[in-house]
């Protein structure tokens, strides 16, 4: 089953062994994809190394046929803020900012986590922004451990971000993950009015904030029924890991040390 959204499943020792497999071969994918950036690349030569790296692997792809989603990964360019479908004519260009975002099944367990590439230079904006959004993302992982509310997260993210003038993109957010792509909690990255449930020892859960130079509303294209834009033609930027609560802190599963 890939979907369990409102259940938080609490991870044994046995399951987080298959967990850390799965968190590290979509590191190791994503790792591949970072190294093939470069400006007169398609975003669909990323994705066909990625597949074949994946089943070399023993893996495969979540997102391939997830919901009816055509491609083994995301690509998603400037102003796009995910769930970008890679494409033949999609070519990097110098001075563009592209999130890959990657989800591996292993043995029946996901690993999912994304980062945002530069190609070539970036202005100083976009090279800000693509930093900034990395170290929000850095800033709630620091927030995880036992006992704290998950609202904190984002309470941590809104307060780092907040001075920059940044939109945090409030449609979309973290999620719980284990044998299912989505389960629960839902992992907001900005301040909400309620702070959620209280973080336990194995829970297994991302955090993703996607960052906006503008506003933060999006809008889903019409066309594709997928590619999530930035409504006011701002640029974007996300980062994202896959986290275990431990009974002392937090460990970042799809970390390659």
């Amino acid at each position: 089953m890939p979907e369990d959204s409102d259940r938080i499943h609490l991870k044994s020792e046995a399951d987080l062994a298959g967990m850390r497999r799965a968190c590290r071969l979509a590191a190791e994918t994503l790792d591949l994809a970072g190294r093939m950036v470069k400006e007169g690349v398609s975003t669909l030569e990323i994705n066909d190394a990625c597949a074949a790296f994946m089943k070399e692997h023993h893996g495969k792809s979540a997102t391939l046929g997830y919901r009816g989603y055509p491609m083994h990964l995301c690509t998603s360019i400037n102003e796009v803020v995910c769930h970008g479908i890679p494409k033949a004519k999609d070519r990097l260009k110098n001075g563009d900012l592209v999130n890959v975002d990657i989800t591996v099944i292993l043995d029946g367990w996901y690993g999912d986590c994304s980062r945002t590439f530069a190609v070539g230079a970036l202005s100083e904006p976009a090279r800000l922004l693509m930093e900034r959004a990395e170290r929000a993302m850095w800033v709630g992982i620091e927030a995880v451990r036992p006992g704290e509310f998950m609202g904190t997260i984002g309470e941590r993210i809104e307060a780092y971000l907040k001075p920059f003038g940044y939109g945090i993109v409030r449609a979309l957010g973290g999620h719980g993950i284990g044998r299912h792509f989505h389960e629960g909690p839902f992992v907001p990255h900005h301040r909400q009015s309620s702070r959620g449930p209280r973080m336990k020892p194995g829970m297994t859960f991302t955090i993703e904030p996607m960052v906006n130079e503008g506003h933060w509303d999006v809008y889903v294209d019409e066309d594709d029924g997928w590619t999530v834009w930035t409504k006011d033609g701002s640029l974007s930027a996300q980062f994202e890991h896959t986290l275990l609560v431990t009974p002392t802190g937090v460990e970042v599963l799809t970390r390659l040390d």
